[in-house]
């Protein structure tokens, strides 16, 4: 007889997010005497506590934060699964969501939105831009089903598509002293002001290929989110920012800005797309894939 069951991991996850069972109990539609009850009977077919009580509030048991991780890792899978199925039986193909770990891509992206929703008009696509867990963590936990990186982390149970190739460049100023430069040595940049997007240094590629092994670091670095604010800034002489070639090449009627050479041979990156191996066979997941690669 299966002893563990669906809303067990809900209500050790509710009580855990809420803080007491009577929170717990009204967010899942249950009174508390039968919350406590089904946890109890729970606790005596296992054998072991899951919460132990200090004063008014519950403290996790070891089992009980082993079953807090299962929860968190199976009910946003089954409450995809379950959405999936609701869509199929609607007579929709499902909703593609979409995460985004290089910033300056959502440009390019926006190319792709439009196009793919006039051949695919039973999915619905959503992006997401903020994470606030990683890319990795996204895919394995369904909160995405594409995620969009300049930086693949290959794992099990993963897989990536490379869709273009692009050059990371120094976006300067058309009046900066580098404007004419052919290309720069990392020295150069010992007294500038580096505008990234607001990513750990360890994550940006200006610094892992270029400042760290030179031993250098900028005068100032000043993280910005917003793509246009920082070509304003790199425009109005207020710094420098490291950006894609092609993105500085589409912007340059918008703003005065000029790409420079990173280092004799230039720093060549590529997107990847990465989905869960076991979604290589949904379709309009294909089809967008297919899509990204002629939109170079």
């Amino acid at each position: 007889m299966r002893m563990l069951e669906r809303h067990h991991l809900a209500i050790v996850r509710a009580v855990e997010e809420l803080g007491s069972l009577t929170a717990a109990a009204s967010q899942l539609c249950l009174t508390q005497s039968a919350l406590s009850h089904s946890m109890r009977k729970l606790e005596q077919q296992l054998g072991t506590d899951i919460w132990l009580r200090e004063g008014r509030s519950l403290k996790l048991t070891q089992a009980g934060h082993y079953l807090l991780a299962v929860a968190n890792r199976l009910l946003p899978q089954l409450d995809h699964a379950e959405q999936r199925l609701r869509q199929f039986a609607s007579g929709e193909r499902g909703s593609l969501r979409i995460g985004m770990e290089c910033h300056p891509c959502y440009q390019w992206l926006l190319k792709l939105v439009s196009p793919f929703l006039q051949a695919w008009p039973f999915v619905d696509v959503d992006v997401k831009q903020k994470f606030q867990f990683g890319g990795l963590g996204a895919l394995f936990g369904y909160d995405i089903d594409l995620l969009v990186t300049p930086d693949p982390v290959f794992k099990q149970g993963l897989h990536y598509e490379a869709v273009f190739d692009y050059e990371l460049v120094l976006a300067v100023s058309a009046q900066h002293r580098l404007a004419k430069a052919q290309h720069i040595e990392p020295q150069q940049l010992s007294q500038e002001v580096l505008i990234t997007y607001p990513v750990a240094t360890e994550r940006l590629d200006i610094y892992t290929q270029f400042l760290t092994p030179a031993g250098i670091l900028p005068k100032q670095h000043k993280p910005i989110e917003n793509t246009e604010i920082m070509l304003q800034m790199v425009a109005n002489n207020r710094g420098v920012a490291a950006l894609p070639r092609w993105l500085v090449d589409e912007q340059r009627q918008s703003f005065a800005v000029v790409p420079v050479q990173l280092g004799a041979e230039g720093i060549q990156k590529q997107i990847f797309l990465g989905m869960r191996e076991a979604d290589l066979d949904v379709d309009y997941l294909r089809a967008f894939t297919e899509l990204a690669q002629q939109f170079k």
